[in-house]
């Protein structure tokens, strides 16, 4: 899942609304190992709050193959959102390939808008990427709602599917091999969706696609490329992470230190 994205249920994370004054995240990265029963109990009511039949096997499973969660926590304590993420490698046309994929991710809606997400995402996933400098680097990940798309440009010069050009043809062979591995036969490469048996779908007022919202191409191509988001389809995406393919604003994001405020 993902509000943002996500592994069962996908992801929305709307960066575009800020957050509100005193609602600022700090996070923290850790081993799945580390959670206890509370905490995962308090990730899957996060879950279950925006996605449909949200399992809790399904939950612990998807959890039990990451490495790592990113928590965010309010000034309180209370855990208001997380992310989790895995590594997955491939060989492909001949070259090694190191994909971070993205699993169930999820922001409280009163807290929707605050950067400490993508910030500590960023810091961690570039981080590791850097440690393997002979091998390429991508984030893997799938999207059921139209935020966690719409994510992908504001922070990325280039990624795929997108209205701006047609898939490379090395880089769908790539996605197909990611999606593959990742989820066997769920995969429907003529579509570019993996529709998973146990799929969540977000809830009616989470992501809902609007004429207002339709008139962003970015919003339009992924609802034409996706049909079947509403009952929890996932368009599988792909991004570079180089420093040249990071826009402006992803660059103020990587070079913030984390959890500080607004200047």
């Amino acid at each position: 899942m993902t509000p943002w994205t996500a592994a069962s249920p996908t992801s929305s994370s709307p960066f575009s609304e800020r957050a509100p004054a005193g609602a600022r995240l700090r996070g923290q990265v850790v081993a799945p190992a580390a959670l206890g029963a509370a905490e995962r109990d308090r990730m899957v009511q996060l879950l279950g709050a925006a996605f449909r039949d949200v399992e809790r096997g399904q939950f612990e499973a998807d959890l039990a193959e990451k490495e790592w969660v990113i928590l965010l926590r309010d000034e309180a304590g209370c855990l208001r959102g997380f992310s989790t993420l895995m590594r997955l490698r491939q060989v492909v046309d001949g070259r090694p390939v190191v994909a971070f994929f993205s699993g169930d991710t999820i922001i409280e809606r009163e807290c929707w808008g605050d950067d400490e997400l993508p910030r500590q995402w960023g810091r961690l996933v570039f981080g590791l990427a850097a440690a393997e400098p002979e091998t390429e680097a991508y984030w893997f990940l799938i999207c059921s709602g139209y935020k966690t798309y719409r994510f992908l440009p504001v922070f990325f010069r280039q990624f795929y599917p997108s209205c701006r050009e047609p898939t490379p043809p090395e880089v769908q062979r790539l996605l197909d091999a990611l999606a593959r591995a990742k989820f066997g036969p769920a995969y429907d490469a003529a579509a570019g969706v993996v529709r998973l048996a146990g799929a969540a779908p977000l809830r009616s007022g989470v992501a809902d696609l609007t004429p207002r919202r339709l008139r962003d191409p970015h919003v339009a191509f992924f609802a034409a490329a996706n049909p079947g988001h509403t009952r929890g389809d996932e368009l599988a995406c792909l991004v570079r992470l180089t420093a040249a393919n990071v826009t402006r604003a992803g660059r103020r994001m990587l070079d913030r230190p984390a959890g500080d405020g607004d200047a």
